[in-house]
């Protein structure tokens, strides 16, 4: 073991014993001190490199448990967690689109239609994502969807890596489809393991947030961000290529390759429609949208379109229910025993004497910015997003606003460095931008979406939440 790694090792146990031992501030228990730093010593495992979410995640979780900080079954609730249990199901459920070829056809079809010029793939790449993301709780999941679509199209176009000139096509590509990762995500509540977990922090302040209340709140900024990508970032990146009439082509040839739907494809298609179509009237069917996904599961499963084999080798998966559960339970017994609001107090009490408009705006913006120290979306929305949410409250914010608010920045921000988000790691090592021109593209795109969804969105929410 290096001796860099042997430091950044170091960090963590440093700042939990540190925190641990620092005398606990007026107005908190000792208990919720000291859960804090465990927590935050996970955390900060991650930012700093010392260890994967998943390891951070037991060995915090068996330190709170055995040092008697919270029992055994406080600690482990979150493994009955609803939202939990959707996310990872959901994830099962993915695999069938990519397992069938369903995925791949969606991608091709949307290329053989829009990808005459170079706006046209890349609007082509954008839809195919908005359309399969309710799908996808994760961001990852679908662009390895999108990548091989997007290098093949690049490369049949002629652009290269390695070429100064010729790679801009590719690189306009490239980042495009990094961007509609972001904002696609803020557009369904199922399109990433984030959005169940922030959707759970605003219940613990009296909002019910569903599927469809989600949709109705985000489809106007959304759309109006989705439909801003290709045309800003190509004024950022031009492509310096107009025509690309051997794309839509070389899309049709592929199709006509794969055939006709097959069973798979035909029966993935199906319990998809049905599944969304669930998740949309669940609110007034009374439908629980966890249950709508492990029917799905059942389907697929009963017509052989996904295996138990198929299951047993998706390692990523149960880590990410280990670390999903262990955090979201732990961040909401941090809320519980008081250290959010002792938090909210102390940050509202820096920004006391903004009206709630100003507030709102300056805790949004702040909240984009931290994201700057975060190479996980579901890591900033278990530390902050409820202690962001308490402040605005607080000072007066409309709660579903506020909420909403955050709720959005916790998926458009990924984009905003190339470690922003672990979806961005396959397009940024694609060799076709440089990592000064994926910092420039992610800091202005990330404010033309912040922008979009201030201006767009924020009297939007108040109108169909008020």
């Amino acid at each position: 073991m290096s001796p860099m790694l042997l430091a950044k090792r170091a960090v963590p146990f440093a700042i939990a014993i540190g925190i641990w031992f620092t005398p606990v501030p007026a107005g908190l228990t000792a208990q919720s001190w000291h859960l804090f730093a465990l927590f935050v010593a996970a955390i900060s495992s991650v930012l700093v490199g010392a260890f994967p979410l998943l390891t951070a995640s037991l060995i915090a979780v068996a330190t709170v448990v055995l040092t008697g900080t919270i029992d055994a079954g406080k600690a482990f609730s979150g493994f009955a967690n609803a939202s939990v249990l959707l996310v990872v199901i959901a994830f099962i459920v993915a695999q069938a689109v990519v397992k069938s070829g369903l995925g791949r056809r969606i991608s091709l079809f949307m290329v053989s239609l829009f990808g005459g010029s170079s706006t046209g793939l890349a609007y082509s790449i954008v839809l195919t994502d908005a359309v399969i993301a309710p799908a996808f709780p994760s961001n990852t999941a679908r662009g390895g969807v999108l990548f091989p679509i997007v290098l093949s199209v690049a490369q049949g176009t002629g652009s290269k890596p390695e070429d100064a000139e010729g790679r801009r096509l590719g690189g306009y590509l490239m980042f495009c489809a990094m961007a509609s990762l972001a904002v696609s995500s803020a557009l369904w509540m199922t399109a990433t393991s984030a959005n169940p977990i922030g959707v759970q922090l605003a219940k613990q302040f009296g909002l019910e947030i569903g599927f469809g209340s989600w949709l109705l709140a985000s489809c106007v900024p959304a759309l109006v961000a989705i439909a801003m990508i290709p045309w800003l970032v190509a004024k950022l990146f031009p492509p310096r290529v107009g025509a690309t009439p051997e794309a839509p082509k070389a899309a049709k040839a592929e199709l006509a390759g794969m055939g006709p739907l097959s069973r798979a494809e035909w029966i993935t298609a199906v319990v998809f429609v049905v599944m969304v179509a669930g998740w949309v009237a669940a609110d007034s069917l009374k439908l629980n949208v966890t249950s709508i996904a492990f029917g799905g599961l059942g389907v697929l499963l009963l017509a052989g379109v996904l295996t138990l084999e198929d299951i047993s080798l998706m390692g990523d998966t149960l880590a990410t229910f280990l670390w999903l559960a262990i955090l979201f339970a732990l961040s909401g017994q941090l809320n519980e025993l008081g250290f959010m609001s002792y938090a909210g107090e102390r940050l509202a009490s820096r920004l006391g004497g903004l009206s709630w408009p100003a507030l709102y705006v300056t805790l949004v913006a702040l909240y984009v910015a931290i994201h700057y120290m975060f190479v996980s979306q579901s890591s900033q929305v278990l530390a902050l997003l409820g202690v962001f949410l308490d402040v605005g409250v607080r000072g007066g914010v409309p709660a579903p606003l506020m909420a909403f608010g955050l709720l959005f920045a916790s998926s458009y921000f990924s984009v905003i460095t190339p470690q922003g988000g672990s979806q961005n790691i396959i397009f940024a090592a694609s060799g076709y931008l440089t990592q000064g021109e994926l910092y420039r593209l992610g800091l202005v795109v990330t404010l033309a979406f912040m922008a979009v969804f201030l201006l767009v969105g924020t009297p939007w929410v108040l109108f169909v939440t008020g």
